[in-house]
C-alpha cells in the first residue's frame, strides 16, 4: 500500500493508470470506462475494465483486479518496489536512489501514518469549535455573511481554530510526542524553542485532501484583522503545497466526466463554483500553479478554464499558470470576469452578487488563452513601434513553449492581425527568436511597418477625393460595415459620415473630429501621390476588404470548431465554415 506522503503515493496520485494500461492492451473508451481483451487470460470479447476516475482495472472473466502497481507487478512479474521505478519512469517522474528498506524508513512510514490520523483528529476537533463554542458562533456568523449556510460549512468541513493558542496542543498532546506535534505543521514551537503553541489561532478552517480524500493539511482564513488573511499548513512528511489541489478529491470524477477543469485561486472560490452546481473545479490554495499540480491535472483532462482574481497579482498567476500548462500541452482558456460596481470580482463574490447561472454563461464564453493574452498586450501603446515591440515580447514566452509547430504558425497569424503588423517578418522574427532560444526581438523597421494596408490606404483617398462616386462609395463601405475592426476604423468612420453629407469633404474638418494619431495618418495618406481614382478600382478595393473579413472569419470559426462545442453548435460551425470557403474561393 501506498502511504501517504511517501514516493509511492505521489506517483499513484500522478500516474494516469489508463496511459500505463494502454502500452499493455489495446484500450477502447466505452461509456466512463476504458475496455479491452484481458492481457492476464486468453479471450475474443473484451472483459477486462480500466476506471479512469477510480484508477483502477478489473477483468469480469478471470476476477483480476487493482491499482496501477498492481497491474505492472502482474505483467512485468516484478515486486513493488520495482513497479513504483517502472510506473514513474513511464509517467515522467524523476526516481529517486533506490536504498534498502531501513528500520528508519519504517519508522517514517509509520510516522506518516500517525500524521495523517493526527489530521483526521484535528478536523474532528475544528469542526466541534465552529458548532459548539461560543467563538465558533462567530465564526459561523462570518461564514454567513460570505453567503455559507450549515450544509454548505458540513459538506465542505469547515472548522474553527479558537484563539487560546493551545486548545488543539492540549487535545493532541495526551496521544502524540512533542517532537511529532511539530513535525504535523499543526503545532508551532516559539523563536525560544522551548514554549509550543497551536500555528492556526482565531481562524476559520478549510481541510485540504490529497487526491484519495486523506486530509493532510490546513488552510485557515482570520476571523479578524490578523496577517496573514490566509495561512496554511507549512510543508510536512505528508503534505506538499505543489503535489496537491483544493477539491481535487471531490472533483476528479467532474472533470473526467466533462473533460475540463476549471482551476480558481482561493478556498472560497471553489466552494462557490462547487455550490453553483459546477463540481470540476479546483483551487491552487493561492499559490504558484506547480508542474507536479498539472501532471495530477492530466490524469483527468487535457482542457483547463483558468480563472484566477483579476487584481494584478491575479494576472500574474494567470499568465504564469498559462505557461506551465502551455508546455504540457493543454489546451486553455481563460476566463477573466467582469467588475461588479467599483469592486474587481473573484469567482466568491461575482456568483454571490450574479448567481450561478451568469457564472455558466461567462463560463462557456470564456476566451482561448491566445485571445486573452492578445487583449493583455493591446493593452499597451501600440502606437509607436517600441510599444509594439514590447507588445511582441511579451507575447513571445508564450509562443516558445507551445509544442505543437501548427499552433505557433496560427499563433503568428493572430498577432500580426490583432496587433496589425507585418505577417510574413513577425513570423520570420518569431521563428528566429524560438529558434535561438530568445525571449526578445530585436526592433526592426520592417515589423512596424506603415499603418494601413494599400487597399485601406486608398479608399481612404477616394472618399476625401472622388467627387464623382465618393457619396456611393461611403454607402457601401457602411452597409457592409466593412472598416469595423480595421486600425483606420476611426478615419473610414470620419470620412463616411462626411462623404453622406453631400457636402464636400474638408481634410481640416474631418481631421479636427480625430485623434492626433489617426489625423496624422489621414494627412499621410492625403500627401501620397495617386491616379486618378476609377468606380472599378473602387471595387476592385471593397472586394479585397471583404476577402480580407471572410479570412477572419473563417479564422475565428476555425477556433471555435477546434473548442469542441455541443452538436448543435458544432454542425452550425461546420455549415458557417463550409460557406466561407465557398465565398473565398469564387472570389479567386
Amino acid at each position: 500500500m501506498a502511504e501517504a506522503g511517501s514516493f509511492a503515493d505521489r506517483v499513484k496520485q500522478q500516474a494516469d493508470i489508463v496511459r500505463v494500461v494502454g502500452e499493455y492492451v489495446r484500450l477502447k473508451k466505452s461509456g466512463q470506462n476504458f475496455t479491452g481483451l484481458c492481457p492476464f487470460h486468453a479471450e475474443k470479447s473484451p472483459s477486462f475494465a480500466v476506471h479512469p476516475t477510480k484508477q483502477i482495472y478489473h477483468c469480469f472473466g478471470c476476477g483480476v483486479g487493482g491499482d496501477v502497481f498492481n497491474f505492472v507487478m502482474e505483467m512485468e512479474k516484478c515486486a513493488f518496489p520495482e513497479a513504483i521505478r517502472i510506473v514513474a519512469e513511464k509517467c515522467g517522474i524523476a526516481v529517486p536512489r533506490q536504498k534498502e528498506r531501513s528500520p528508519e524508513e519504517r519508522k517514517e512510514n509509520q510516522q506518516r501514518a500517525l500524521l495523517v490520523e493526527m489530521h483526521r483528529e484535528a478536523q474532528t476537533f475544528f469542526v466541534k469549535q465552529l458548532e459548539a463554542t461560543l467563538e465558533g458562533k462567530a465564526g459561523q456568523a462570518y461564514l454567513e455573511d460570505r453567503g455559507l449556510d450549515k450544509e454548505a460549512m458540513t459538506r465542505f468541513g469547515m472548522g474553527y481554530a479558537p484563539s487560546g493558542g493551545d486548545a488543539l496542543l492540549r487535545h493532541l498532546k495526551p496521544k502524540c510526542n512533542e517532537k511529532l506535534l511539530v513535525e504535523s505543521g499543526l503545532v508551532s514551537r516559539d523563536q525560544s524553542g522551548g514554549r509550543l503553541f497551536d500555528r492556526f489561532r482565531r481562524r476559520i478552517t478549510f481541510p485540504i485532501a490529497n487526491e484519495s480524500g486523506k486530509i493532510v493539511a490546513f488552510g485557515a482564513r482570520a476571523l479578524g484583522d490578523d496577517l496573514p488573511k490566509y495561512l496554511n499548513s507549512p510543508e510536512t512528511p505528508i503534505y506538499s503545497k505543489s503535489n496537491v489541489l483544493y477539491h481535487m478529491d471531490r472533483a476528479k470524477e467532474g472533470i473526467r466526466r466533462q473533460d475540463f477543469a476549471i482551476l480558481v485561486e482561493g478556498y472560497l472560490d471553489a466552494i462557490a463554483v462547487a455550490r453553483a452546481g459546477i463540481s470540476n473545479v479546483v483551487a491552487s490554495c493561492g499559490t504558484s500553479l506547480a508542474e507536479p499540480q498539472i501532471k495530477l491535472l492530466g490524469r483527468f483532462t487535457r482542457r483547463v478554464i483558468v480563472n484566477y482574481d483579476p487584481d494584478a497579482a491575479g494576472q500574474i498567476a494567470t499568465e504564469r499558470s498559462l505557461s506551465l500548462l502551455l508546455e504540457q500541452d493543454f489546451e486553455v482558456r481563460v476566463l477573466a470576469l467582469p467588475a461588479i460596481g467599483d469592486k474587481k470580482a473573484d469567482p466568491d463574490l461575482f456568483i454571490r452578487e450574479k448567481g450561478a447561472e451568469e457564472y455558466l454563461k461567462l463560463l462557456k464564453e470564456a476566451l482561448p488563452y491566445v485571445d486573452y493574452l492578445i487583449a493583455r498586450a493591446r493593452q499597451m501603446d501600440l502606437t509607436s513601434g517600441e510599444g509594439k515591440r514590447q507588445a511582441v515580447n511579451f507575447l513571445l514566452p508564450y509562443v516558445q513553449k507551445i509544442p505543437n509547430r501548427i499552433l505557433r504558425s496560427e499563433w503568428a497569424t493572430r498577432i500580426a492581425q490583432q496587433l496589425r503588423l507585418d505577417e510574413p517578418v513577425l513570423r520570420a522574427a518569431l521563428s528566429k527568436a524560438a529558434a535561438e532560444r530568445r525571449s526578445e526581438l530585436k526592433i526592426q523597421p520592417e515589423l512596424v511597418a506603415r499603418a494601413a494596408k494599400p487597399v485601406e490606404r486608398r479608399l481612404i483617398r477616394m472618399l476625401a477625393e472622388a467627387q464623382g462616386f465618393r457619396q456611393e462609395l461611403a454607402k457601401q463601405l457602411q452597409n457592409a460595415r466593412l472598416y469595423h475592426g480595421l486600425e483606420t476604423e476611426k478615419i473610414f468612420e470620419a470620412l463616411v459620415i462626411a462623404s453622406l453629407s453631400g457636402q464636400p469633404v474638408q481634410a481640416t474638418e474631418v481631421g479636427a473630429a480625430l485623434e492626433d494619431r489617426d489625423r496624422r495618418l489621414l494627412f499621410e495618406i492625403l500627401f501620397e501621390e495617386a491616379n486618378e481614382p476609377t468606380w472599378e478600382e473602387a471595387m476592385s478595393c471593397i472586394e479585397a476588404l471583404q476577402h480580407r473579413r471572410a479570412e477572419r472569419e473563417l479564422a475565428d470559426v476555425q477556433r471555435s470548431i477546434e473548442a469542441n462545442p455541443p452538436g448543435q453548435e458544432l454542425r452550425g460551425l461546420l455549415e458557417k465554415k463550409q460557406e466561407l470557403m465557398r465565398r473565398l474561393a469564387a472570389a479567386r
